[in-house]
């Protein structure tokens, strides 16, 4: 049987870590194959390192393609390193972020352009895609609400940008559930923590009956 890839996605404050955290055991129990939890960017020691680079509130001055290609750089190396690793091995793998990430941070937050990031991302990842996608949907006037309550002291250069900047990554992150509606399963973040994840839940296993009891 070979492995699954699911990614998780969201704007900021949207809670994808905490349902990830939270889903996890739930589905540690059901699942037939090994569970792998890992990031974007990050995951291994390289990419982690190119992580603090980006998110580095210091690094003001860092130009948008620069970044993207920081994004696609990092991309690359969990891919290869960990991710088709884990899925040649017929592991789940729940992977925080991929490349609609950068398609609507980059692409449309940024304003490079969606057709221009998918383009880098295309060479990075050679077409790889998850088998399924949670987006966890939050208007971005409640998601930086959120941000400013929890992360006080832990906030990255992405979180310090304008309501606009945020209100077009959520726009565009619509955008692309709306075109992708096989692989992208929506999710209203703004339910209680508990009640995301119990529809995340419901929704992963309901997808994948085969690898989860």
């Amino acid at each position: 049987m070979k492995g699954i890839f699911i990614t998780f996605e969201g704007p900021d404050g949207a809670g994808k870590t905490s349902v990830l955290e939270e889903v996890l055991p739930r589905l540690q129990m059901v699942a037939k194959a090994p569970l792998v939890k890992t990031r974007e960017p990050g995951g291994i020691p390289i990419a982690e390192k190119i992580r603090t680079i980006i998110l580095d509130p210091k690094n003001t001055a860092m130009d948008e393609r620069t970044e993207a290609l920081l994004y696609a750089a990092s991309r690359r190396q969990h891919l290869v390193q960990k991710v088709l690793p884990a899925l040649m091995e017929g592991k789940i793998v729940l992977c925080d972020r991929f490349v609609d990430s950068s398609l609507a941070y980059q692409g449309a937050g940024r304003r490079i352009g969606m057709e221009a990031i998918a383009a880098i991302n295309e060479f990075a990842t050679e077409g790889t895609v998850p088998d399924a996608t949670i987006y966890l949907d939050v208007d971005s006037d409640t998601g930086l609400e959120r941000i400013a309550r929890s992360r006080k002291h832990d906030v990255d250069r992405l979180d310090t940008e304008s309501p606009e900047f945020h209100q077009r990554v959520r726009h565009a992150y619509l955008k692309i559930a709306e075109q992708n509606p096989q692989r992208v399963i929506q999710i209203d973040a703004r339910m209680r923590l508990e009640e995301v994840v119990e529809a995340t839940y419901q929704a992963i296993v309901q997808r994948f009956p085969e690898y989860f009891a």
